[in-house]
């Protein structure tokens, strides 16, 4: 990322901004029928380390959507703000908060096994279905 690689971004009514020093510019799609219902489609989001500050915090809404992750929204317009794993406060923003959203890739997809027909990705990416998801990324208790 540009900058010294620091990336910012807001939601929609710019109620909360997001800024990190540290982002992978691979952007992962997740197809699990959880971020569908979540957003309509696919999430399209970046890995972020755990260094992310938001600004407009009073307006962060939090769902505990499993026992090892959470997702953020703005409580204002309803923008998704994050999905973060709890156990290591690992972020995954949505990549069209970035204002540097031009220098974004789309590499890799998870749960394409939960994939519906009516849409696909023209990338070439690394695909992982569900069972590949949990064995590299879940805490134990949660497989």
């Amino acid at each position: 990322m540009s900058e010294s690689n620091v990336a910012k971004g807001n939601c929609l009514c710019k109620a909360v901004s997001v800024s990190m020093t540290s982002m992978n510019p691979h952007v992962a799609a997740c197809h699990c029928n959880m971020c569908r219902k979540w957003g309509g489609g696919a999430l399209l989001a970046v890995e972020c380390s755990n260094d992310v500050s938001f600004s407009g915090e009073e307006n962060i809404g939090v769902y505990q959507s499993s026992e090892w992750a959470e997702r953020g929204f703005c409580k204002q317009c309803g923008s998704h703000l994050f999905y973060r794993f709890k156990q290591n406060c690992q972020y995954y923003i949505p990549a069209g908060i970035f204002d540097n959203e031009k220098e974004l890739i789309l590499e890799h997809q998870v749960f394409i096994d939960e994939k519906p027909e009516y849409y696909s990705f023209a990338n070439k990416t690394k695909n992982m279905t569900g069972e590949e998801v949990f064995a590299q990324f879940a805490p134990p208790s949660a497989t």
